[in-house]
């Protein structure tokens, strides 16, 4: 059956928001706070596609409240907010294989440090946010993913909701129900990093012309419950340089806070070029190190999660505005690199945006450019807060860890002392998986079989996750031409996707002597990373039945 036969019932708002993370909630809360404060109703939806609002955030997290503190000046005084831990101590560490450097204190400029920041959940954030927003008349919709676009005369309308009770082969069950119509005066996307829609958006309305390519990173992050003689509550740890070579870029962090809870993470940026690098693999191994093997000692495993994270900042920015609607948060992708944070400006971004439609509406305007959103954004602290590192990661790349981090230290210090810097604003070079080289190019990777103890595989980590989809139902990761996967993904870049992927989604196994690509799509932990690193692009990541996916607690 045609999409435009399907009979869908739809309801009708002022804003709709796709996406529960912290830039739509934190949109959904300044609309409303204006409307209150000028007595104007106006009406606000949110949907989310996980099984609850916070059941697919992910992040470190040390949290800026710079954003918080604006949009909630007393949240402090709120017994139910959900930060208890202030970093106290914070560390900045080169690891070599058996040993390390600190870097001290004041090599850092003064906005990389962490002090006043909170180290805790951006998932129970997002729970508190969403209690918060509801209190003041959002209605929040999880479970329901954002799946179409509603696009009429070249005008962003609102968007459809992923219908329910799809077979496999595409029949439809007896529980069948199409997904509903959600339209809109205004549509802001607050989908996270690679978001399936703002995807669309921006190649439907060029809203990337004459900006640098989008770049990205694989976070995978685990949570541990630590003896208490191995927490230090408050202590906040970066690190660089080992498990990865000079030159791939990344890092690992490690953060204690709440009752003895440790929360370790490792990112790998996507521009890598050996297609034998394994990054989940390379977490494990950064466990194994002296620094970090200790604390993880007697520890217990909690949770598991992985998701993209946008990193091409400043340069990347696409256009924001676009009849009808707007990109919010890591959609556009405002994430500081060096800082490792972007929770802050996806929130502002996500105000910024609010306002923005909120006077369109008190106008009797709609389905108009918010250009206002996009000014708004060049004026704010956000731009100017991605100006000041917008070289790092382009130093980086080009000049490998170990001299690329201290240009990129040198580029922030001219930044930050004298507003300017030597490089002006450089780019990034291409997209990521342009970056892929042959394999028979580079060298094989070696990695060590897990303990079970301090590392671990892949599936027993999904497990953790909680992730779970309906097995019946369309695979929700398309591939556009599978006899390309075989003759290139696998024979020439020797099959990247059986490695990348940190949820094991992906396989090569052999079927009467001719490889097959199997996509165990059950696992997936909608991190999106085949969608970014496919060397041909030719996986595409779609929406699947709504709640699917993993269910963090905690993270």
């Amino acid at each position: 059956m045609a999409d435009g036969e399907i009979q869908r019932d739809a309801m009708e708002y002022d804003v709709v928001i796709a996406g529960g993370g912290p830039a739509g909630l934190a949109a959904a809360i300044r609309i409303r706070q204006l409307a209150e404060a000028e007595g104007r109703e106006v009406s606000v939806a949110v949907i989310e596609k996980g099984s609850e609002i916070g059941a697919h955030i992910l992040s470190g997290v040390v949290f800026d409240p710079k954003a918080l503190d604006e949009l909630f000046p007393d949240w402090r005084d709120d017994p139910s907010q959900p930060f208890d831990t202030e970093v106290t101590d914070d560390k900045f560490v080169a690891l070599g294989e058996s040993g390390s450097a600190t870097f001290p204190g004041f090599a850092m400029p003064g906005f990389m440090h962490n002090h006043g920041c909170y180290i805790g959940s951006l998932g129970n954030l997002c729970r508190w946010l969403a209690e918060k927003a509801e209190a003041m008349g959002v209605e929040i919709y999880p479970g329901f993913p954002a799946a179409s676009l509603i696009e009429e005369d070249g005008v962003i309308k609102g968007v459809i909701t992923g219908d329910m009770g799809v077979a496999r082969d595409g029949s439809h069950k007896d529980m069948y129900q199409p997904g509903m119509e959600l339209r809109a005066k205004y549509t802001l996307f607050a989908e996270g990093a690679r978001g399936s829609l703002s995807k669309q958006l921006i190649n439907r309305f060029n809203l990337d012309e004459g900006r640098e390519p989008q770049k990205y990173g694989i976070g995978m992050k685990e949570l541990w419950r630590v003896k208490p003689e191995n927490h230090k509550k408050g202590l906040a740890m970066h690190t660089m340089g080992w498990p990865l070579s000079n030159d791939t870029g990344g890092g690992s962090f490690m953060y204690h806070f709440g009752d003895d809870l440790v929360a370790i993470g490792f990112v790998v940026h996507l521009n890598y070029k050996n297609p034998n690098l394994f990054p989940f693999g390379e977490f494990q191994r950064l466990k194994t190190h002296p620094d970090i093997a200790p604390v993880l000692e007697g520890a217990e495993r909690l949770s598991y999660g992985a998701r993209a994270i946008t990193e091409g900042g400043f340069q990347s920015v696409p256009k924001l505005a676009f009849p009808g609607g707007a990109l919010i948060g890591c959609s556009a992708g405002f994430v500081n690199v060096p800082r490792i944070k972007g929770s802050h400006n996806a929130m502002k971004t996500g105000m910024l945006a609010a306002e923005a439609a909120f006077a369109a509406l008190g106008e009797s305007r709609q389905h108009d450019v918010l250009d206002a959103y996009e000014a708004a954004y060049d004026k704010s602290w956000v731009k100017s807060e991605l100006k000041k590192v917008r070289n790092v990661k382009p130093l980086w790349t080009k000049w490998g860890t170990l001299i690329g981090i201290g240009l990129g230290g040198m580029d922030m210090w001219t930044n930050e002392l004298f507003g300017f810097s030597i490089f002006g604003t450089l780019g990034h070079g291409g997209p990521d998986y342009a970056a892929t080289k042959p394999a028979d190019q580079c060298k094989p990777i070696h990695y060590p079989k897990p303990d079970g103890v301090l590392t671990f595989d892949r599936l027993s980590s999904v497990f953790i996750s909680n992730t779970n989809h309906e097995e019946d139902q369309p695979i929700h990761l398309k591939v556009a031409d599978l006899a390309l996967q075989k003759a290139s993904e696998h024979d020439v870049y020797g099959g990247p996707s059986a490695r990348y992927c940190p949820a094991a989604v992906y396989e090569w196994v052999d079927e009467g002597g001719e490889p097959k690509f199997v996509i165990n799509a059950q696992n997936c932990v909608h991190c999106k990373t085949c969608d970014i690193k496919d060397p041909n692009q030719n996986i595409n990541w779609t929406t699947p039945e709504g709640a699917g996916g993993p269910n963090y607690p905690n993270m």
